[in-house]
């Protein structure tokens, strides 16, 4: 392969552009929790995107041979034959250590997150995800703890600042991965999973429960603002955008349509980052408990 090739591979197979998105939400986290120091911060992002990394290499190794079933992922490395199973370990294997390592040089327990949240996502979400639609709510735990990470490598502890950052993420991560399985429930078929809350897969059961999750995800975005730890500026615009993306869940409810599942799945994306940099740019300052 050229290495145009070989560079496009190690991107698909370690999913950077998912990777980076996770390293934006840790960011969030320590920028809300008080941090401020720019080498804390290149060790974050970089040992955080090599610990996703890793978690992404090892869920394709993982699920090389059901890859090949669904069209989304039968062109990526390992099912095309474009890396080899030994390169491919080799690669989760030095993206773990090195991602552990650096989150390791801010404190302990940065690097007790990445590995968790590794070991998590692997060794339990990856397997239970043909086993039964719980394998969601086993993944949103690794899934939401980038801004705890973020907040954790700032203040050094487990408090309440990043259990509320965790939560928040913990929510949304329901109508967010539920809205993609519904968008690619046929490839999901086609590879044995069934990750939709409901058995009867895209039915107003399963729209039920994105919309009521959607729903209480309004709540639990302001609880920055109940406590204090930031202005109106974020309860007025908290609301209403959880409100809208709510309004979009609401209608898929009504519909079942894919389009209106996709438009939602799209809003998720840009939800999350719009909810998390509020909290930054609109704390106040001295309230936050360090």
């Amino acid at each position: 392969m050229s290495s145009g090739n070989k560079i496009k591979s190690y991107i698909l197979f370690t999913k950077f552009r998912l990777s980076a998105l996770v390293i934006v939400s840790a960011l969030s986290g320590y920028l809300f929790a008080g941090g401020n120091d720019g080498y804390e911060i290149f060790l974050l992002l970089v040992g955080g995107l090599l610990v996703t990394a890793a978690s992404n290499g090892s869920n394709q190794i993982w699920e090389r041979d059901l890859d090949k079933l669904m069209k989304r992922t039968e062109k990526r490395p390992l099912p095309e034959g474009n890396m080899s199973l030994k390169e491919a370990y080799t690669i989760v294997i030095v993206c773990l250590l090195v991602g552990t390592f650096m989150l390791y040089k801010i404190n302990f327990y940065s690097a007790l997150l990445g590995v968790g949240a590794y070991i998590c996502y692997v060794f339990f979400y990856t397997p239970l995800k043909r086993v039964t639609p719980w394998a969601v709510f086993v993944g949103a735990f690794p899934g939401a703890i980038p801004p705890m990470l973020g907040a954790v490598a700032a203040s050094g502890k487990f408090d309440l600042v990043a259990g509320v950052l965790f939560f928040v993420q913990f929510i949304w991560q329901f109508p967010h991965f539920w809205a993609i399985a519904w968008v690619v429930f046929d490839d999901y078929k086609a590879g044995g999973f069934a990750l939709l809350p409901s058995k009867l897969g895209k039915s107003k059961n399963s729209a039920f429960q994105i919309a009521i999750y959607s729903f209480v995800l309004i709540p639990f975005s302001l609880l920055p603002w109940l406590l204090g730890w930031t202005g109106v500026t974020s309860l007025v615009i908290a609301t209403l955008i959880g409100l809208l993306f709510f309004l979009q869940s609401y209608k898929l409810l009504m519909t079942c349509d894919d389009k209106d599942a996709r438009k939602l799945m799209f809003a998720s994306f840009f939800y999350l980052p719009i909810i998390q940099f509020l909290y930054v740019f609109d704390k106040i300052e001295g309230v936050i408990p360090k």
